[in-house]
């Protein structure tokens, strides 16, 4: 009989103790390094988490995660939350021309993430993402892939195309994050807003290379954003079009006097020689050093006041009301 009631408890504590991480995995997970959490890994939390009956939300305690993370497009509405951006740091150093010990070929730009996002409805706050690779080539920190994305009190880091906006037209806001590089390290074809964000560029270079494609309305909005540069960077754009229809417009920011007076570079090449031509590049009541604008590129733009009213969050993210769901969260 004793026997009988031992073998019933263990049966009933294992699916009752079952039961509970189940339960863990349908809300909330968290990943601490010293065992503490549910699991020691950012990646294994991001597998095991089941988003199929809506959001979970996965707590990462302080710590530096040597990881290459991606977040399938499986998992939608994933909530990921560091508890110090200062000290919950995912790093990774892969860069286009590494050789891939996963396959025959050599890393590309868009697959030397550190960490990519697929899935939709995505948030991210309070971590650091990097890319430490800054020696030679692309090497990007943070490629967003999904629609919806939202990343919020962050450090983006890294130097060469640290942050890929991937994606055609999806939509993606960035809310008081740091976001440092060297050439081209905003770049892409998603529709981006950057709220309250800091700008650094470490090298005399391009900031940003929208590809937007031709049929959008909006490409990359800056909204109050602080724009500085490391000692010595006197010599930055604040944009090239990566492919003939970028647009980027920077909205009541401060511009440091690392910017060219001419602001913009045309980025002419053979396939797309008539860049100045298609892309959209404008401003509108910036301040600093770096915001005069006598001396900007001809075909560059100094918006109206009432064409600079259409520059809200409803305007821009106009489908699926997510200029809602930001105002929200």
């Amino acid at each position: 009989m004793k026997y009988i009631l031992v073998l019933f408890f263990c049966v009933f504590a294992n699916s009752s103790f079952g039961n509970s991480i189940k339960l863990n995995l349908d809300k909330k997970i968290t990943v601490a390094q010293d065992g503490s959490g549910d699991f020691k890994t950012v990646q294994e939390a991001i597998d095991a988490a089941e988003t199929d009956k809506g959001s979970v939300e996965i707590y990462i305690k302080n710590g530096i995660y040597k990881e290459k993370l991606v977040i399938p497009s499986s998992k939608p509405q994933l909530i990921l939350v560091g508890e110090d951006k200062e000290k919950t740091i995912i790093t990774n150093d892969d860069y286009s021309g590494k050789p891939n010990p996963n396959s025959k070929r050599n890393f590309g730009t868009s697959d030397s993430y550190t960490l990519l996002v697929r899935a939709n409805d995505v948030t991210i706050e309070n971590v650091t993402i990097e890319n430490s690779w800054c020696d030679k080539g692309q090497a990007v920190s943070l490629c967003a892939k999904g629609e919806r994305f939202i990343i919020r009190n962050a450090n983006i880091l890294g130097c060469q195309d640290t942050l890929l906006t991937d994606g055609d037209g999806y939509y993606q806001y960035y809310e008081n994050c740091y976001i440092e590089g060297t050439t081209d390290f905003i770049f892409g074809p998603a529709v981006a807003v950057f709220e309250n964000c800091v700008i650094n560029s470490k090298k005399d270079s391009y900031i940003t290379a929208a590809s937007t494609p031709e049929n959008l309305g909006f490409g990359y909005v800056f909204i109050n954003c602080k724009l500085i540069a490391d000692a010595g960077v006197t010599k930055v754009f604040l944009g090239r079009p990566w492919r003939p229809y970028a647009k980027t417009v920077f909205i009541k920011s401060k511009l440091g006097d690392h910017i060219l007076p001419e602001g913009w570079n045309p980025w002419k090449d053979e396939r797309y020689p008539d860049k100045d031509k298609t892309a959209f590049y404008a401003e509108y009541k910036n301040k600093g050093k770096g915001a005069k604008t006598n001396k900007r590129v001809s075909w560059s733009h100094q918006l109206s006041k009432e064409e600079a009213k259409k520059y809200t969050l409803k305007n821009i993210f106009s489908k699926d009301d997510f200029w809602k769901v930001i105002i929200e969260k």
